[in-house]
């Protein structure tokens, strides 16, 4: 009996924890790209008012995004649970997978920022956190996924293995 109930709690704290590090396969792609506005306005303001410590605030949001989805980043958490249902728009699901990869080189661009500024070198992390505006510039304003894109390159070249993401195969098929 014992025994069966260490098993039974294992097993939960397993599929809580295979839950928790999961990241969503369809993802909404309308929540996707109001996370990506809000990554620009927060990487703009970061710039332009040389908010040093918003660095670490971007840099975690994206490590939060990139291992569980929405789940653990407020920013995430806001655009799914507040915004995205306060528009009333229908949902337009897109891959995960690259979407996935996508906050993977947020990750990088954030915290390459972040690595800079604990260097004393802002300037270098304020151009790092430009490339992350043009990057969520595109992605918010008109769809353009860059990781997306680089996904699907991979793919392309036989990097990503076609069935990491069959909806994948070809990036410009619409969905």
């Amino acid at each position: 009996m014992h025994d069966e109930r260490n098993g039974a709690m294992a097993e939960s704290k397993q599929s809580f924890l295979q839950r928790l590090f999961s990241f969503p396969n369809p993802v909404n792609e309308v929540s996707a790209r109001l996370v990506a506005g809000g990554v620009l306005i927060m990487a703009l303001l970061t710039i332009g008012l040389n908010l040093k410590w918003a660095t670490g605030v971007l840099a975690y949001g994206f490590v939060a995004r990139v291992l569980t989805g929405p789940t653990l980043s407020p920013l995430g958490q806001f655009v799914t649970r507040v915004i995205t249902p306060q528009l009333g728009v229908p949902a337009r699901p897109v891959a995960g997978p690259p979407k996935r990869f996508a906050q993977g080189m947020g990750v990088v661009f954030s915290v390459t920022a972040l690595i800079l500024t604990a260097l004393n070198l802002w300037g270098a992390a304020q151009i790092v956190l430009g490339l992350l505006c043009v990057a969520a510039l595109l992605e918010s304003v008109f769809a353009i996924c860059l990781g997306c894109i680089v996904f699907g390159l991979l793919m392309k070249v036989g990097v990503v293995p076609e069935e990491v993401c069959e909806r994948c195969n070809n990036i410009w098929a619409t969905s």
